[in-house]
């Protein structure tokens, strides 16, 4: 039987309506407000990503060209003026919230199974660089004839998902942000050598936070013993070390361990430091490449949703169209895992735009999109008309 609302509104039935008004209120992102709803804004930059609308107008008019099917998506179409006030002038953080949110029930569910045995949160950190038009995004500081800004993310290996993101300037440095983070004891964090600061190892090392990383070439260390050699022949040197350097010795006096692996893939030694001691160093290794996963969400997130051109030009609405994109990615993600079929998620991205306004059950269609569905029996029929 074919659904009596659009699979778009479907979609925004996983968003709780009380939840989001309760995070309206919490952030005031209707104070002051006239008539247009933080509820429309919302759905309008959700829009915006789904169906991969390229400006306000294409917003308003793909909305308003869809008019009579509105009404269980509790709205009506915009007016492009209103929704450019909206998201140059109330909070991202509304935004913010509702992922949180949305990314807290997710996890609940327990769709992903772990990668690795341990029970240990493990966690990536890296950021990514999108260009803007300096002369249009002007406080977006990056070089004399460039702008960008910066998403830094930490991506939970328990679905590849972001469980922190932070989009500031393009000059903020990585390890600014990462000076700024605080993780429970016994976290698992991943990063690569942009991250590499000795006194940040120190903290982390006393927290009880464990880190993997790759080593820089010139670091100067003495040998405090070497371990067990491994049976897996990639690895070719296992040591516990201490830092020797007269700076570095006083950041981390804390010994540290410094892995040799050889790469079969990419035929090349790789060197990683780490502070966790008692793992394989073969599940050190395995720690790191999967790290890759944090890049292939930064390419997943660019080639398959609205972030390198935007809608308006104001700090407040580039952080809300980002924050859209990212909650989009997580239902999108969702979908994926729930469904029987093998969807890929740039497939899934393309059909579902096709089909946003499509009255069909959103499960069904995401199980089997290629068949044709049962009409209903009480579904009028249709008149032939007759030709003399």
């Amino acid at each position: 039987m074919n659904a009596s609302c659009s699979m778009f509104s479907q979609i925004l039935k996983l968003i709780p309506r009380t939840d989001f008004e309760r995070l309206v209120k919490h952030t005031q992102a209707e104070r002051h407000a006239r008539g247009f709803s933080s509820w429309q804004q919302f759905v309008a930059m959700l829009f915006c990503q789904l169906g991969r609308a390229q400006s306000l107008r294409e917003i308003a008019q793909g909305l308003a060209s869809c008019e009579g099917k509105l009404t269980h998506l509790g709205i009506t179409a915009p007016a492009r003026a209103s929704l450019a006030y909206a998201n140059a002038h109330r909070p991202w953080q509304l935004f913010e919230r509702v992922y949180m949110l949305l990314f807290e029930r997710i996890q609940a569910q327990g769709l992903w199974r772990r990668k690795f045995r341990f029970k240990n949160k493990l966690i990536s950190l890296d950021s990514t660089v999108i260009d803007l038009c300096v002369s249009l995004f002007d406080w977006a500081k990056f070089r004399r004839t460039k702008g960008a800004i910066k998403l830094h993310l930490l991506l939970d290996h328990n679905g590849y998902l972001p469980c922190f993101a932070l989009i500031t300037e393009g000059t903020v440095h990585d390890l600014n942000v990462a000076k700024t983070l605080s993780f429970e004891p016994g976290t698992v964090l991943v990063e690569d050598r942009g991250y590499s600061d000795f006194g940040l190892f120190a903290r982390w090392t006393e927290q009880g936070v464990y880190f993997v990383t790759r080593m820089k070439e010139e670091i100067r260390y003495e040998v405090v013993r070497s371990r067990e050699p491994s049976p897996q022949p990639e690895v070719l040197a296992d040591e516990v070390i201490r830092l020797s350097g007269p700076i570095t010795q006083h950041k981390c006096p804390h010994v540290l361990r410094r892995i040799e692996f050889y790469s079969v893939e990419t035929d090349r030694v790789l060197v990683f430091l780490t502070n966790h001691m008692s793992w394989a160093a073969s599940t050190i290794a395995a720690i790191y490449k999967d790290r890759w996963q944090i890049e292939l969400f930064f390419k997943a997130i660019k080639q398959n949703l609205r972030i390198k051109t935007f809608v308006g030009t104001s700090a407040n609405a580039v952080k809300i169209q980002m924050w859209s994109a990212l909650i989009a990615m997580l239902l999108l993600r969702f979908l994926q895992r729930r469904s029987r079929f093998g969807w890929s998620l740039s497939n899934l991205v393309a059909l579902l735009r096709m089909n946003l306004f499509t009255h069909r059950e959103l499960w069904a269609w995401l199980d089997e999109p290629f068949e044709t569905p049962s009409q209903s029996p009480l579904a009028p029929q249709q008149h032939v008309l007759g030709f003399a």
